[in-house]
């Protein structure tokens, strides 16, 4: 089978299309070596997958038939994404100290001032 048909047959990707466009710009990789969509996959090998910004790493058990449903997902790859790789998107969340919306425009006044404020926080040194 087609790795960009595999990754929709175990529902990593929505569409087939954007399975394929993920192997064209190097997001999918067989073995540690970037694939083409047409790429036949057979059985233990290892895959590893980027989408939103983690690395996700599949071993393939056994090849479906056609998409199957979610449940049955684990019965034809194995998920072996180290832990880790999660907290890092947790840890990016965290990390933005000021957050806007988007579409909201510039900053107003009161915003600046508040911006300005944290900083003039940060920056200075406190006496003891």
């Amino acid at each position: 089978m087609r790795i960009d048909k595999y990754l929709w047959c175990i529902r990593v990707f929505k569409t087939r299309s954007i399975a394929t466009e993920a192997c064209k710009k190097g997001h999918v990789k067989i073995d540690n070596a970037n694939c083409k969509p047409s790429k036949e996959v057979y059985g233990n090998e290892k895959i590893i997958v980027r989408k939103n910004q983690i690395n996700y790493a599949l071993e393939i058990l056994d090849i479906p038939e056609s998409r199957i449903g979610a449940k049955l997902v684990d019965i034809y790859r194995k998920d072996t994404t180290p832990k880790e790789a999660f907290e890092k998107t947790e840890m990016l969340k965290y990390a933005k100290d000021y957050y806007r919306k988007k579409g909201t425009g510039r900053p107003t006044k009161k915003d600046r001032r508040d911006i300005d404020e944290y900083y003039d926080e940060t920056t200075t040194p406190t006496e003891s």
